[in-house]
C-alpha cells in the first residue's frame, strides 16, 4: 500500500497537495509533517507528525512507524527569505534534502522534490530557457536548488533512488498567503486589489516572469509521480512552464474586473533577483517524456483567483473598500477545460462584500 509523507505540508504547495493526495489515495494514507506543533492540527483525526527535516533520526523514525513508500519533500525556505538568512536556507534546503535522499536509499522510497527557476542566473538565456543550459544563480536559494538537483541526479544514478523533480515557476494560489518568495507580488496583488483597491509592487511594471496557477502545479506533480519510471529521462529536475506575464499585464487583467484598482511600483531587493531569472521557459522535454500540459492562461487564472478569494470574503463577512464589477467575463478566453470549474465560475458572477486579510 502506498503510504505518503509530505514534509512542509502547511506551506503554499503542501496545503493543496495534501488535499489532492488524500482525495486520490485515501486520507489515512497521507501523513503530514510540520516543523513545530500546530494547534489547528491537534485533535484532528488525520495523521500528522512534528518533523524538522534536518533531523535525520526523527525522519527515519516516522518512515519506519508508518512504513512510508513515497515522500513529497516540500520543506524549505524560499528565495527572499533565504537571502535574509542564508545559513538557515542552506541547512534546511540542502541538508534536509540530503537526509530525505539518504533515508529513501535505505528504505526504497520514491521522492518528489521541487526545484525552481531560481537555478538560473544572469548568464542563462532569458527566452525559452532550455532544459540543459547555464545555471549560475545569484541567490543562496538558487544555489541550494542547483545543489539539490545535483544531489537528486547523483542518488538516482549512483544509488537507484526513484527521485523526481520539477523546476517550478512562480506559483499563484488562493489557499495560502505568500510565503517569502520573489514572485509573491503575483499573489499579494489579488488580496490588495480586493481589500484596498491599490497595491505597491516590489518589482518594475515590465518585469516578466514564468508563472503557474496552483491547480496546474498540483497536476504537474501528480502527473510526474504517476508516470512510468522508464518515462522519466531527467533525474535532476524538469523544466516546467505554463504562462509568462509582466506585472503590468497582470494589473491590466485585474482591472478588467476591478477598473478602479491602481498599482504603484517601488522595486526593492527582490528586483535584482527577478532580473536574474528567465522570462519564459522551454518545457518541451517534460511534455514529450510524460505528457505535461498546462490548463490555465492568464485570463483564466485571474478569473478563478478573484472568484475563489470572493468565496473566502463572503465566509469572513468583512466589508471591502472596493467598488467592484462582475467577476466572471463570459468571454474571458481562458484555456481551462474543466466543466466543473466553468460551472463554479458562472455561479460566482458577482462579488459580495467581505474579505479575509491573509498576508
Amino acid at each position: 500500500m502506498n503510504t505518503i509523507l509530505v514534509t512542509g505540508s502547511r506551506g503554499q504547495i503542501g496545503s493543496d497537495l495534501v488535499v489532492a493526495l488524500r482525495s486520490r489515495y485515501g486520507a489515512e494514507q497521507v501523513i503530514e509533517s510540520v516543523r513545530k506543533v500546530a494547534p489547528h492540527l491537534e485533535g484532528n483525526s488525520l495523521p500528522y507528525e512534528v518533523l524538522d527535516v534536518t533531523d535525520k533520526q526523527r525522519l527515519q523514525e516516522i518512515v519506519e512507524q508508518y512504513r512510508i513508500s513515497t515522500i513529497y519533500h516540500l520543506a524549505g525556505l524560499l528565495s527572499a527569505t533565504g537571502e535574509q538568512n542564508p545559513e538557515l536556507c542552506w541547512n534546511a534546503n540542502v541538508n534536509g534534502l540530503r537526509n530525505v535522499l539518504e533515508v529513501a536509499q535505505s528504505y526504497g522510497i520514491r521522492v518528489f522534490w521541487p526545484s525552481s527557476i531560481a537555478v538560473f542566473g544572469p548568464h542563462t538565456p532569458k527566452l525559452d530557457t532550455p532544459q540543459i543550459t547555464i545555471e549560475d544563480p545569484s541567490t543562496m536559494y538558487g544555489i541550494t536548488k542547483v545543489t539539490g538537483e545535483l544531489l537528486c541526479h547523483d542518488y538516482a544514478h549512483r544509488f537507484g533512488v526513484d527521485v523526481r523533480s520539477l523546476r517550478l515557476p512562480g506559483i499563484i494560489s488562493y489557499s495560502t498567503p505568500p510565503g517569502g518568495g520573489t514572485t509573491d507580488f503575483a499573489v499579494e496583488i489579488f488580496y490588495a486589489a480586493l481589500k484596498y483597491g491599490t497595491y505597491t509592487c516590489f518589482v518594475r511594471p515590465e518585469t516578466r516572469l514564468p508563472m503557474m496557477y496552483m491547480p496546474d502545479a498540483i497536476k504537474a506533480i501528480l502527473d510526474l509521480m504517476e508516470a512510468d519510471s522508464v518515462s522519466i529521462k531527467v533525474r535532476s529536475s524538469y523544466n516546467i512552464a505554463a504562462v509568462s506575464f509582466s506585472a503590468e499585464e497582470l494589473v491590466a487583467q485585474i482591472q478588467k474586473y476591478l477598473p478602479e484598482f491602481t498599482c504603484y511600483y517601488a522595486p526593492d531587493f527582490r528586483q535584482a533577483i527577478a532580473d536574474s531569472w528567465p522570462c519564459a521557459i522551454d518545457d518541451s522535454k517534460a511534455r514529450a517524456d510524460w505528457g505535461w500540459k498546462h490548463r490555465y492562461d492568464l485570463s483564466a487564472i485571474v478569473a478563478d483567483m478573484l472568484a475563489k478569494l470572493d468565496e473566502r470574503m463572503m465566509r469572513a463577512g468583512e466589508d471591502s473598500r472596493v467598488c467592484r464589477q462582475s467577476l466572471f467575463l463570459t468571454n474571458h478566453g481562458g484555456t481551462e477545460y474543466s466543466e466543473e470549474e466553468e460551472e463554479r465560475n458562472e455561479l460566482s458572477c458577482s462579488l459580495p462584500r467581505g474579505f479575509v486579510d491573509r498576508y
